[in-house]
């Protein structure tokens, strides 16, 4: 459940970089690279728990994928919290930029 929630979310990010492709103001282009990168870290552990368990890998216990499905999802969510703060850091719009200088006027 791992992969298949973080190939999902690199999946959709992946579409919303392709269709803002020669802007990308949100640099969501960083967030389809934290994806990815995650995928592949999920693909091997596969291939590596498939070496070891064989046909027992295709029948995980409900619990066991249930705990796979958070561990996903928090994988996808802590992508998304080193996106925004990315996104702070960086600001390309200039927003915080320019509430921070309104506020000093």
């Amino acid at each position: 459940m791992t992969l298949l929630t973080t190939v999902f979310a690199a999946v959709i990010c992946t579409a919303l970089w392709y269709k803002n492709a020669p802007k990308d103001e949100m640099k969501i282009g960083i967030l389809c690279w934290i994806y990815w990168g995650a995928s592949l870290m999920w693909f091997v552990d596969a291939v590596f728990e498939y070496a070891e368990l064989k046909a027992a890998f295709f029948t995980p216990a409900p619990a066991e994928m249930l705990n796979d499905l958070y561990l996903g999802l928090s994988a996808v969510a802590l992508g998304l919290v080193i996106w925004v703060v990315f996104l702070l850091a960086k600001d390309p719009r200039g927003a915080i930029k320019e509430a921070l200088l309104h506020k000093k006027q």
